[in-house]
């Protein structure tokens, strides 16, 4: 029987809290990215989610993503084998050297987070009651099974997801689940519930960057757990995704930055935030099969190539209002190709890229991951919030997007709206983003 290592859970457990914390981080960064009027919408979808999607975890969820393959296809997991978490909590419910129950906290914390990014997408305009709905069928129709393809991995008498092991793809932490994921449902869904009021038009001012800042600095501090967390274990894996994670990461700002100071002049808190963001989601796939150098191309790749995309909204027409598609479903797709290229097999993964002698093999297994994911998490969220705007509809009214969500969602404003003395305030600032939306 195998034995549980003290070390191995207390690692667990310390990553799966650095990854809840990271859902909160998601609402600072995203509420400060926001206007005034909308901030607390914002962050509420986000403890939204982490609410909703842990209750429907452990009922149902971890077996649908960690249950045996239902027919052996590696589509979606036993729905009924670990029920309410059945069988879970003897001392015989073992996951490599951790218990169960730990494993299934740390995979809770992965669906959470998931589904709060998409959030981003169509912040300012959406109902707080059809998001609930729309995040608890999403998870289960769409998170679940794509948890299961790309986590779920064979074992003794277990069959798991085909991503994993009938393809071969290389996703540590969830390049493709967590951020292709979430960065195609979030396209989806802006194009569902359509521009804002006045996009192309009105400068969508950040309303607090110092929250945009706070965010990311939590981010950083809690991806910590969610990529080297995915260890599993406290050994020289989760050193190296640990070591991978901040160098990428770093790369990634900096170029950011750099690319703001060429296109426009300067470089931005906004573009080092988002930078940050940006390297944290290209190295989540790829932290255990790269050496630095590696994880030094990802980084500069995902700067350079995200503060590029976050533009592409205005060329095409989609209102993303914070950049979801632009970061998250762009880093993801960085991070997961670049496997196929800079991959090499001195480290944990053993894997090979094409700069390292691997051929295109890799490359070629991991764009199928990639156009798996993507394709079927945009259509089944279309189709999802299509069919919420149509019935019980997903979109405020005009009059109150203008006036502001947080009022009429929730009765609550963020800020005192006068200084006292009868004046008021503005809490917005100028950013690099704002000529490409008023020029759009």
């Amino acid at each position: 029987m195998p034995e549980i290592d003290t070390g191995d859970t207390a690692w667990v457990l310390m990553s799966t809290a650095l990854v809840l914390l990271m859902t909160p981080a998601v609402a600072f960064f995203y509420g400060g990215m926001v206007r005034m009027k909308s901030v607390l919408n914002m962050m509420m979808m986000s403890f939204g989610a982490m609410a909703l999607i842990a209750v429907l975890w452990v009922l149902y969820g971890y077996s649908f993503a960690f249950g045996n393959s239902v027919g052996g296809l590696g589509l979606l997991g036993d729905p009924t084998e670990f029920l309410g978490l059945k069988g879970l909590m003897s001392e015989d419910a073992i996951s490599g050297t951790i218990p169960t129950m730990v494993f299934v906290a740390f995979q809770a914390m992965f669906a959470i987070i998931t589904v709060a990014l998409i959030s981003g997408a169509i912040a300012d305009r959406a109902k707080f009651g059809t998001w609930m709905i729309f995040a608890g069928i999403w998870a289960t129709l769409v998170y679940f099974p794509v948890a299961h393809w790309v986590f779920a991995f064979d074992g003794d008498d277990y069959t798991g997801g085909w991503i994993a092991n009938k393809l071969g793809a290389i996703d540590f932490a969830g390049g493709t689940a967590v951020h292709i994921n979430a960065g195609a449902a979030g396209l989806a869904l802006a194009i569902v519930l359509g521009k804002r009021v006045g996009f192309g038009k009105t400068a969508f001012r950040p309303h607090n960057l110092p929250f945009v800042m706070l965010g990311a600095g939590l981010l950083w501090f809690g991806w910590f757990g969610f990529n080297a967390g995915s260890a599993l274990a406290a050994n020289g894996t989760a050193g190296i995704a640990f070591m991978m994670t901040v160098v990428a990461t770093a790369a990634s700002s900096l170029a950011w930055m750099l690319t703001e100071r060429i296109r426009d002049g300067h470089a931005t808190s906004l573009g080092a935030a988002s930078g940050v963001v940006a390297g944290l989601v290209a190295i989540t796939p790829a932290c255990a099969s790269v050496n630095i150098l590696g994880a030094l191309a990802i980084g500069v790749a995902a700067g350079v190539l995200c503060a590029l995309a976050v533009g592409l909204k205005y060329r095409f027409g989609y209102d993303d209002s914070l950049d979801v598609v632009g970061v998250h479903l762009v880093g993801g797709i960085v991070g997961c190709l670049m496997i196929g290229l800079v991959a090499t097999e001195e480290a944990p993964a053993g894997v090979t890229g094409l700069f390292y002698g691997g051929g295109f093999g890799l490359l070629g297994k991991q764009s199928v991951a990639i156009v798996a994911v993507l394709a079927y998490s945009l259509v089944l969220t279309f189709i999802i919030g299509f069919l919420l705007n149509k019935t019980i509809g997903f979109r405020v009214d005009r009059d109150v997007e203008q006036a502001g969500v947080d009022v009429n969602e929730h009765a609550e404003t963020a800020y005192e709206m006068t200084d006292g003395y009868g004046g008021s305030f503005s809490g917005s600032s100028v950013t690099s983003r704002d000529k490409q939306e008023v020029s759009a």
